[in-house]
């Protein structure tokens, strides 16, 4: 399970879609999970139904029954986030559901290093970072990075979007590589031919390098 985490919004759904579809055309089975409670719109990204989701996977459905195929991502299904305050769910008990039911699992974390990104972070196995090149983006990523670590959650990289290098200086504050750049583009952006090939990329990188295939930390629960 890798949790995909930034200091701030904005860019964090769209890594975690364009991981998911670049990891799915590899045959591998992906699930693209939102546990981004302020802001549970991966489905509309992903132009999927908006549940069932976690909620119902929490509460005993079976995970392909609360699953949701995008139409134009082979090998991936997204589980929706909670679309109400009357909604709850216990996001542990939910996350531990779905760890065997692809080979991969990436969950969309909320923004920041708050309490509610801590959860998601204690649950996974592996940390992602995204992050702009603005350099107040990149304070509040350096913070959540810290978390992961002091949470025991190892960071595998960082994603740098809206970039199209790496500025002197990003990976010795974040303390991890720059897998790869994202350039800003313009909509829709999960299609531009660009952005899919450093997405293609990010995947080929995290498989060949093995950065997703060591033993789970003893904190996954």
């Amino acid at each position: 399970m890798l949790a995909i985490v930034g200091g701030k919004g904005g860019c964090g759904k769209t890594t975690t879609l364009g991981l998911a579809g670049a990891l799915g055309k590899t045959r591998r089975t992906v699930l693209a999970v939102d546990a981004d409670f302020d802001m549970p719109d991966l489905y509309l990204l992903a132009d999927v139904d908006s549940r069932p989701g976690l909620v119902a996977i929490e509460n005993g459905t079976n995970v392909e029954d609360a699953a949701h195929p995008p139409p134009n991502l082979s090998g991936v299904e997204v589980v929706p986030a909670p679309q109400s305050v009357d909604e709850t769910v216990h996001l542990p008990a939910a996350l531990a559901r779905l760890t065997d039911d692809a080979d991969h699992v990436l969950v969309d974390c909320p923004a920041g290093a708050g309490p509610d990104a801590v959860t998601p972070l204690q649950v996974a196995e592996y940390a992602l970072l995204v992050t702009t090149p603005d350099p107040a983006s990149l304070r509040d990523t350096a913070k959540t990075a810290a978390m992961a670590r002091t949470l025991g959650t190892p960071v595998v990289g960082c994603v740098l979007t809206r970039a199209n290098n790496v500025p002197s200086g990003i990976e010795r504050l974040l303390d991890c590589p720059v897998l790869v750049t994202v350039p800003a583009v313009g909509a829709p952006v999960l299609t531009h031919k660009q952005v899919v090939r450093a997405y293609d990329t990010l995947a080929s990188t995290i498989l060949t390098k093995h950065l997703w295939t060591l033993s789970k930390p003893s904190h996954l629960c």
